[in-house]
């Protein structure tokens, strides 16, 4: 199952009253562990940036000012997370920045229902604690040191280290690696999991019978003795 871990900046906290996207970061999952694949951009506004957003991401106007457009890179974004389903913190915060820039662009809105909020998995989980990134970053013994200041592709890499603690997939790794691990008897390597039907044997008598003729030309005790004396084919 691919997954689309999404998080965003902006200039401030409400798209109806101007504020715009500044940054988009995202993460690809796949059966819930990171594929490497990201996408990331940062994006002109259009307008200057306000003191209280800058002290949140460190985005200023000037940095900001030769970046694209989002209809520069809305192909690419939608070519990116395609139909998959969207991790996204404080979901209701991000989607309606993205629905608002896909307005401006005459493109669809994302439908809610692809929408996976962590926050309120975190709140379910969690319930009457912080549920903010950094908090659950802690909780989850998951190293965020690199976050000074926000950062979308920064924070969707955090996110998606959260989000496979909070539905416990973390724990289903590590079972199903345990189970199919090989562990040493100290005679024979003994797989956890077997064949429930065996395969049939390759080997004829006739190849066995050369390979015997083969051995009792080495002379002394050849340690192939060893293994056709605890082999019942060969007797």
């Amino acid at each position: 199952m691919r997954e689309i871990i999404l998080d965003t900046e902006t200039t401030g906290l409400d798209p109806l009253r101007g504020d715009r996207l500044v940054e988009i970061g995202c993460v690809e999952m796949m059966n819930h562990m990171p594929t490497g694949q990201t996408f990331h951009c940062y994006l002109n506004p259009e307008r200057e940036m306000p003191q209280q957003a800058f002290a949140v991401h460190g985005l200023s106007t000037e940095f900001l000012s030769d970046k694209p457009l989002f209809s520069a890179i809305v192909d690419d974004f939608l070519a990116f997370i395609g139909d998959s389903p969207l991790i996204i913190h404080n979901a209701s915060f991000d989607i309606a920045f993205i629905n608002a820039e896909l307005e401006r662009a005459a493109r669809a809105a994302i439908a809610r229902d692809r929408l996976v909020d962590t926050l309120l998995l975190a709140r379910r989980k969690h319930p009457g604690v912080s549920n903010r990134l950094d908090d659950l970053c802690s909780r989850y013994a998951i190293d965020n040191s690199r976050r000074t200041k926000h950062g979308a592709l920064l924070d969707a890499e955090l996110l998606a280290e959260v989000y496979i603690d909070l539905i416990g997939a973390r724990q289903s790794q590590l079972i199903l690696a345990s189970e199919t691990r090989t562990f040493s008897t100290g005679q024979a390597d003994m797989p956890r999991r077997q064949r429930e039907t065996p395969l049939v044997p390759r080997i004829s008598a006739a190849d066995l019978a050369a390979h015997a003729a083969f051995i009792a030309t080495l002379g002394g005790a050849p340690i192939w003795n060893e293994f056709l004396a605890d082999d019942p084919s060969a007797a």
